[in-house]
């Protein structure tokens, strides 16, 4: 069976799907199991030479432009992490949030609102604020459950506001821009942080038994006072968006200002050392060969699967289903949430890609929007069990058990449900920036 047979597609499926599952069950890398299972499917329905298409397929995505701003990116926010920002974004932000309806638990969601506009990386978001907040709102007496809820979910926003590392993946499986994309993203991620800030105030009015006593009263001279701490992170976050947004720089040399920018930033702190300085770029290097490797292997499986023909049937299929374009988005939501359990966000975009990116087209779906999509159902992946990355992260630093930081993170799984919804109600949220923004351009 070669070729484009159309009588063979369940069991072509049926071979990638064991094949992958295998693979990836064994505990091999995800990058390696993707190239073994585009091998199989080359070796068993085609006839053409695997290890030539390989070579060819893994060096063309690798060595794209486009590629380039995610190492500086991962980079900048390994750089940010060594520094004392978490600590200033506290105190800075504590003293204009302590009266918000929900006290300072909202420095969770805004102080990941801000680091994820400088970081792109969940984990770093999730590990920066958590070190910063975690204490300081144990201290005051807030209920654990709501600052380990609150937190997980808000970490999640790194895969969002750009700089996003999940965007870049994306933009380069399906060849869209990466800076339109990360300014899809700017409007959506204010607002699901709005949304988390809303749970958090009808939290506090309904358990009002639970809201620790009011901090001590602060003048408006004393909060100015702290608030020049935030001006070097905005100045940051200005140099970074801005100089994309005005068309001035290109996502990869924004990624260039914002490393620059976050040395200097590390310089003025005081925190940049040898030892600092070769951790944050060890951590870059292998963060960015990791999703490398996958997104190679990611390549190489699209590479085979077009060949047996596969996206091109299950595309007839779900066109002859005739699946309206929210039918389809409601499809997708359950399926990316069920392999999300099992998979980290950046394989779940890359081993599907292949198959969903012709999916919507066919529908006509903008893929600017589809990928603001693709990034809110994969967060709900960084905090659903068993495979929840940010789970993991927050039982390192809290020592709760799996089950315990899974139920106080639930409320935020079902806002970001929610979000989808109102992705789908009001589209211009991802698409209105983006088409300002190539207006504006040069």
């Amino acid at each position: 069976m070669t070729g484009f047979d159309p009588q063979a597609t369940g069991l072509k499926i049926g071979v990638f799907l064991f094949v992958m599952f295998f693979l990836l069950g064994s505990g091999l890398w995800v990058g390696l199991a993707l190239m073994g299972v585009a091998y199989v499917g080359m070796i068993g329905f085609t006839s053409r030479n695997p290890g030539s298409s390989m070579s060819i397929t893994t060096w063309t995505s690798a060595s794209g432009w486009t590629l380039t701003s995610l190492p500086l990116f991962i980079w900048m926010g390994e750089i940010l992490y060594r520094t004392r920002l978490s600590e200033d974004m506290f105190k800075g932000l504590a003293p204009w949030l302590s009266r918000f309806p929900g006290g300072l638990l909202h420095t969770n969601v805004v102080g990941c609102t801000i680091f994820a506009a400088v970081s792109g990386s969940s984990a770093a978001t999730l590990t920066t604020v958590g070190k910063m907040s975690i204490p300081e709102l144990r201290r005051r007496g807030y209920p654990e459950y709501m600052i380990v809820g609150t937190l997980a979910g808000a970490a999640t926003l790194g895969l969002m506001i750009p700089p996003s590392m999940t965007l870049i993946v994306y933009g380069v499986s399906v060849r869209e821009s990466v800076t339109s994309l990360f300014m899809a993203g700017v409007f959506p991620g204010l607002v699901l942080a709005g949304l988390f800030m809303a749970y958090i105030a009808a939290w506090s009015v309904i358990r009002r038994d639970q809201t620790p006593p009011a901090e001590p009263h602060m003048t408006f001279r004393e909060k100015l006072r702290n608030s020049v701490l935030l001006l070097p992170v905005i100045a940051l976050i200005v140099l970074v968006i801005g100089s994309m947004y005005t068309g001035w720089a290109t996502a990869t040399e924004a990624a260039a200002f914002g490393v620059l920018g976050s040395l200097a930033l590390a310089a003025l702190q005081g925190s940049v050392t040898w030892v600092s300085f070769r951790d944050s770029l060890l951590g870059a290097v292998r963060t960015s060969a990791m999703i490398a490797l996958i997104l190679m292997g990611a390549a190489f499986l699209t590479l085979s699967m077009g060949f047996t023909g596969v996206p091109r049937a299950l595309a007839g299929w779900i066109a002859e289903m005739n699946l309206s374009p929210i039918a389809l988005i409601a499809a997708l939501t359950v399926f990316y949430i069920i392999i999300g359990m099992f998979l980290d966000g950046i394989s779940a975009v890359v081993l599907t890609m292949a198959i969903i990116e012709p999916m919507i087209r066919a529908a006509g779906i903008d893929l600017i929007w589809f990928g603001i999509f693709i990034v809110v159902v994969v967060e709900m992946a960084q905090i659903t069990p068993p495979v929840g990355f940010n789970l993991f992260v927050l039982q390192g630093m809290t020592r709760h058990d799996m089950g315990y930081i899974a139920r106080t993170a639930f409320p935020m799984f079902l806002i970001m449900i929610l979000m989808v919804g109102v992705l789908v109600a009001f589209p211009g949220l991802a698409t209105w920036l983006p088409a300002v923004m190539k207006q504006n351009g040069p």
